[in-house]
């Protein structure tokens, strides 16, 4: 029994090793690949088709047969969910034949091509931010394109991942402030919420962030040295107006009320720990003057 089964396997191999599309691909007849190329193509045999376009399309290059083809052959690494080697195609298309009927649709393919392989938000964007150049050239270079509200959609797209990543990094700085050296992290955290504000003024995340600011800068001051404590907490408070003027009826305006007035009473508590030292080092330097005298 094993035997014919291995018997059959090898007739089999056999009879696919001489089968139509292995007798096409030893041939030497250009034409014939090439007509070869477009029927596996039009059948949707991607992969048949790129083995064959790879032979035929150096012997063409230059010709009119060679726009359809290189066309095509950027198609079947699409359609094969090669989307890195598609945009490289599709781009060559668009560079070689930017007169061509064909000029618009690869342009977006292009860009296609790298939205979908841009990650999620959690990973590396810098394929993402390649994605949204070609994007932005596609919509440039045809703004009146059927395709442009879709490329618009793939921008907002990308740039609520951006937006998610950029979130999620503030949010990481944030937890890690109570780690062994929460100094640092005190510092990330209010350059990283500031520079997201900025980035993205529209975020559903900014009034969130600005709360956690005046926390932050709180929790800030309050573990700084002597010398940077006023500045610090001074600090603090201007958080919490910038808070309450672009929020004013935010429901985490209690927590930021509360953080105000222990950054107040740390003020408070500061300034007199502050006049103290001043008399103090004010009576040194009065005794000191006293002893030179006599």
């Amino acid at each position: 029994m094993r035997f014919l089964s291995i018997t059959l396997f090898l007739l089999i191999a056999l009879i696919s090793s001489c089968g139509p599309f292995s007798k096409l691909e030893k041939s030497t007849n250009w034409e014939e690949l090439y007509n070869g190329a477009n029927k596996y193509y039009q059948e949707g045999e991607y992969n048949k088709a790129i083995i064959l376009y790879d032979k035929v399309l150096p012997v063409i290059k230059g010709s009119e047969k060679a726009e359809m083809a290189e066309y095509n052959y950027a198609n079947c690494h699409f359609k094969t969910k090669r989307y890195i080697e598609a945009a490289g195609y599709f781009n060559n298309f668009y560079r070689t034949y930017n007169r061509s009927p064909l000029a618009e649709e690869a342009l977006f393919m292009h860009a296609y091509s790298l939205y979908l392989d841009a990650p999620d938000y959690n990973l590396d964007q810098q394929s993402s931010r390649e994605a949204v150049s070609a994007i932005q050239q596609f919509v440039t270079r045809f703004p009146a394109s059927a395709s442009y509200e879709r490329a618009m959609e793939m921008l907002k797209d990308l740039e609520d991942r951006f937006e998610q990543k950029a979130y999620s990094e503030a949010e990481m700085y944030y937890r890690l402030k109570d780690g062994l050296f929460p100094g640092d992290f005190y510092r990330a955290c209010i350059i990283n919420f500031q520079n997201f504000a900025k980035d993205y003024p529209e975020s559903k995340h900014n009034e969130e962030l600005a709360y956690k600011l005046v926390e932050v800068a709180y929790s800030y001051a309050k573990n700084s040295s002597f010398d940077k404590k006023e500045e610090r907490l001074n600090d603090a408070i201007k958080f919490a107006n910038n808070f309450y003027r672009k929020y004013p009826n935010s429901g985490f305006t209690t927590e930021v009320k509360k953080y105000e007035n222990q950054t107040k009473e740390e003020i408070e508590t500061h300034a007199k720990l502050k006049k103290e030292y001043a008399d103090r080092l004010a009576a040194q330097s009065a005794e000191v003057t006293t002893q030179k005298e006599n």
